[in-house]
């Protein structure tokens, strides 16, 4: 397998920082739902959570979708794997989500990179930018899934009391976790595709109708 150069792992840190206008920082995937009714409450249930995510929830998902989409052969592949992801991302709240963040991240990197994608959704447009851009796969699932990660912990920081050293601890805890998730997305195919993060998902439907709420998610 094709490992990263200094330049390949450079383009995927601006892809994934919290800088690249995405707008990732404005939702929380469920995660105020959850802290509004208790059930993560401390960097303790946050890190049971995110590990649900990443191993049973999207986190698992998106890097099978990421994955397939760095691997697909055509462009009409790639429009049916993106209707599949829409698909599978059951809550409004989940596709709107992917949808948003996909969109925003195929604008810019057809205006800086000059890489033409459709909008996609997230994960699809990163595989098939990564694709386009010669970036070897498995870095790309392991840094995607590192990024979503740190972006729940930082939504996290803004909705209950989180200090920064204690979310740090959270995103150092779950960095193994996440190339684990990669380096097994990368091994699979769709097949393995499932979710049964299902508290994650009645989250998102509850977040919906949730007043007050400072996330689009």
């Amino acid at each position: 397998m094709a490992t990263a150069t200094d330049l390949d792992l450079l383009t995927l840190a601006q892809w994934l920082s919290p800088a690249y206008p995405v707008g990732a920082f404005a939702y929380s995937h469920g995660l105020e739902r959850l802290v509004q009714s208790g059930a993560v409450h401390d960097a303790a249930s946050l890190r049971d959570w995110l590990h649900d995510v990443l191993e049973h929830g999207a986190g698992w998902s998106d890097a099978l979708f990421l994955t397939a989409a760095w691997r697909a052969k055509s462009e009409l592949a790639v429009t049916e794997l993106d209707d599949m992801a829409r698909a599978f991302a059951g809550p409004f709240e989940r596709r709107f989500e992917t949808a948003q963040q996909g969109a925003a991240f195929c604008g810019v990197t057809a205006a800086v990179w000059g890489i033409e994608l459709a909008d996609l959704t997230y994960p699809v447009a990163i595989g098939s930018a990564a694709r386009h851009a010669g970036l070897p796969v498995e870095p790309t699932a392991r840094l995607y899934l590192h990024a979503f990660i740190s972006n729940l912990v930082s939504a996290a920081q803004r909705l209950m009391p989180l200090g920064q050293t204690a979310a740090q601890g959270v995103v150092r805890d779950m960095a193994p976790l996440c190339a684990i998730q990669a380096h097994a997305a990368v091994e699979a195919d769709l097949s393995a595709l499932s979710g049964t993060a299902f508290l994650a998902e009645i989250a998102a439907m509850q977040h919906e109708t949730q007043q007050p709420r400072i996330f689009r998610t």
